[in-house]
């Protein structure tokens, strides 16, 4: 036993939900934003000139991965060890989010240029999805604490798997699901998917504790991670301004009609024909 009457070696006291259903709510919520933006744009970028492709999927990639970085982060807000303050690295919280956005980003590029064919689906599904997965487990990895994480290597696995299949169901959908509110349904079903994802990762956890009153190093979680979120939230708001004024939208063109495609004919009243007026 140490100074502190924790014994050491032995499994500390996690709790996920410090704060109840808010930061689960709240992380669902912004994984369904960055989920909704990111098909919309990746739907977008397959509707407009060769040219403006890239652009859309940097920014549905961008919005994919900054929502599922959010949310895993305002997830974390909630989770607390009885025993040892938590605090986290920087470097390592910093380049979860670049991991998520990069491997997502390849992922989308490939079904974006290769079609919706299987291979491209499942090839660019399994990288977003194990850039997810990586995101979480290197976003744990920033954790400091008087301990050490171990993990389930099954439920490891499990969450992996959701992951995958949550991506390629996610681009499945980016490239074939049409209007807006289906579009919506999508997005709340991948924000349950990488919520799940989530949660099912953290039930691999199990904090053996070192015990010790040395300092943690990093920094605490309402001095880092709090501003940390201001940065992709206000991104993801101003990439949904983005996708509200898309000119598609606002010239009302149909999910469908693609560029080069000539518009739909409008039908045009005919006048009536009257019968000769006799003076």
């Amino acid at each position: 036993m140490d100074g502190a009457g924790v014994v050491t070696g032995t499994v500390g006291t996690v709790d996920g939900f410090s704060y109840g259903v808010m930061t689960p709510l709240a992380a669902y919520l912004m994984a369904c934003l960055g989920g909704a933006l990111g098909l919309r744009c990746t739907t977008r970028s397959l509707l407009v000139e060769r040219s403006w492709r890239p652009g859309w999927l940097a920014l549905g990639a961008t919005a994919i991965g900054s929502g599922i970085w959010s949310m895993h982060f305002i997830a974390m807000m909630g989770f607390t060890v009885a025993e040892s303050p938590l605090n986290y690295d920087k470097r390592t919280t910093f380049a979860s989010l670049a991991v998520a956005i990069v491997m997502v980003g390849i992922g989308i590029f490939i079904v974006g240029y290769r079609g919706s064919t299987p291979m491209s689906l499942v090839t660019g599904g399994t990288i977003t999805g194990l850039g997810v997965a990586s995101m979480h487990y290197l976003g744990m990895a920033g954790m400091r604490l008087r301990g050490h994480l171990e993990y389930s290597t099954t439920i490891v696995t499990l969450s992996v798997v959701v992951a995958v299949v949550a991506a390629t169901a996610a681009l499945w959908a980016a490239v074939t699901v049409r209007g807006l509110w289906a579009a919506i349904g999508a997005s709340l079903v991948m924000g349950l998917a990488v919520s799940g994802m989530h949660y099912t990762a953290m039930a691999a956890v199990r904090v053996r504790l070192h015990g010790g009153l040395g300092a943690l190093g990093g920094e605490a979680p309402a001095g880092l991670l709090a501003p940390m979120l201001v940065g992709p939230v206000v991104f993801l708001v101003l990439a949904g301004v983005v996708v509200m004024f898309d000119p598609l939208l606002v010239m009302g063109t149909p999910d469908w009609q693609k560029p080069g495609e000539a518009p739909e004919p409008v039908p045009v009243p005919r006048r009536p024909v009257y019968p000769p007026y006799d003076a």
